[in-house]
């Protein structure tokens, strides 16, 4: 898909938000040309000294060269972070030894020109597959943006992106420790999205002053909350990754963050959340050709793993999703899902609700169940299910999209 626009999805937001400055944060989005023409397909973002960074990544065992390099920084680094730099268009995985020299390269002559130890740079890399990572268009893509002007947020999060329609971005503010703090978040994701995380890059950035296993602690539980509820196809991608980064310039008050306990975090965890799940649910609605947004909540569970995994096996399923597509309010195919889930559930204590409308009860279909409103429901962009299993008090929300021939089309043409 290098060459071709594709239709911007209808479950887009109307604008793209308003993010505002963070103090010891410079972003820099230039074109490199490494894969794409005319467009920006490259990010630099430069941090200031102090600042610490956390990062979650894909569970396949095949990640690219750019997420073994995170997580080697992550350790030898000790959580410090002085550089981001993202490319798109090339993955740079399966790409053995000269991929993981490629992304070095890259990375030191970065740390160079900005006079830090190459530990403290990290790299992310979106695109195809098996094709080899040439870092002279990056190196000079890093001279051009150095040379240059901060970019906006959104030139950044469009930078980013591969077959995405739109740039997902979100901000919220918290009070922590005496001070007002910011949390922006930008990402990019639109197809091989599925837990654990999607073919997903995000970036993080707060002006909140956290130490790193503070700062670990609070990304892992987020992107509980957030990337691995959300599904596009169930294919897990090689180079997954969250990377969130606290610039340290917002002093705390007090005694510092040490706990992920501490009371003073409550209003910092729900605006990370928040804004985490804000733009997972706009990769969900930027699933390749999607046309419907599903939010599927599971409650009854054995525990909330539990109902994650049952809300994933109903989102993922491609008997499911081509129902939603086809806006047929056929809702055995949820109990089917339900099933196959691996999940306890009692069948005869089962019930689900479409659009809030109840059209199965303790195990059977509701008597004189009238699927005219179901139906009505499901022809919008939106489509909400809500089932109980009837085992426990375990909860979750997981959000997924229907299956269209835009899927195939997409996928079928992607080294076009």
């Amino acid at each position: 898909m290098a060459g071709k626009k594709l239709p911007r999805s209808p479950l887009a937001p109307k604008t793209f938000p308003k993010l505002p400055e963070i103090s010891g944060v410079t972003l820099y989005a230039v074109e490199t040309g490494s894969r794409y023409q005319g467009r920006r397909d490259m990010l630099l973002a430069c941090l200031a000294p102090r600042t610490t960074i956390a990062g979650v990544f894909t569970r396949s065992t095949m990640p690219s060269a750019a997420v073994d390099l995170c997580r080697d920084h992550l350790r030898s680094s000790k959580g410090r972070a002085g550089a981001i730099l993202v490319n798109a268009g090339i993955a740079n995985a399966f790409t053995g030894a000269a991929g993981a020299k490629a992304a070095q390269t890259v990375c030191r002559f970065l740390a160079d020109k900005q006079a830090i130890a190459a530990d403290r740079v990290y790299m992310a890399s979106t695109g195809v597959i098996g094709q080899d990572l040439d870092p002279l268009p990056l190196t000079r893509g890093i001279e051009n943006a150095l040379a240059g002007h901060q970019s906006s947020w959104r030139h950044a999060a469009e930078a980013i992106c591969t077959t995405d329609t739109f740039a997902k971005a979100a901000s919220r503010t918290a009070r922590l420790a005496g001070q007002t703090v910011t949390i922006n978040m930008i990402a990019k994701g639109s197809g091989m999205i599925a837990p654990d995380m999607a073919t997903m890059l995000a970036f993080g950035f707060t002006d909140a002053t956290l130490p790193p296993k503070l700062l670990q602690a609070l990304l892992a539980d987020a992107t509980n909350h957030s990337f691995n509820a959300v599904t596009v196809d169930g294919d897990m991608s090689t180079s997954d990754t969250v990377l969130f980064c606290a610039s340290g310039r917002k002093p705390v008050t007090g005694e510092a963050l040490r706990r992920v306990d501490d009371p003073r975090l409550s209003g910092f965890r729900k605006a990370l959340i928040a804004v985490m799940q804000d733009v997972a649910k706009q990769v969900a609605s930027d699933g390749e050709g999607a046309q419907k947004l599903m939010t599927i909540e599971v409650a009854g569970a054995i525990d909330d793993a539990a109902a994650r995994r049952i809300g994933l096996a109903i989102g993922n399923s491609p008997l499911v999703k081509t129902a939603i597509a086809g806006e047929d309010a056929n809702w055995g195919r949820i109990v089917m899902a339900v099933g196959k889930s691996g999940e306890r559930a009692d069948r005869d204590r089962l019930s689900i609700r479409i659009g809030g409308h109840q059209v199965a009860r303790n195990g059977r279909a509701v008597a004189g169940y009238d699927e005219r409103p179901v139906a009505k429901h499901m022809r919008g962009r939106q489509v909400h299910i809500a089932v109980n299993v009837g085992v426990g008090k375990g909860k979750s929300k997981v959000w997924a999209c229907d299956l269209t021939h835009g899927y195939i089309s997409i996928n079928a043409d992607y080294r076009s």
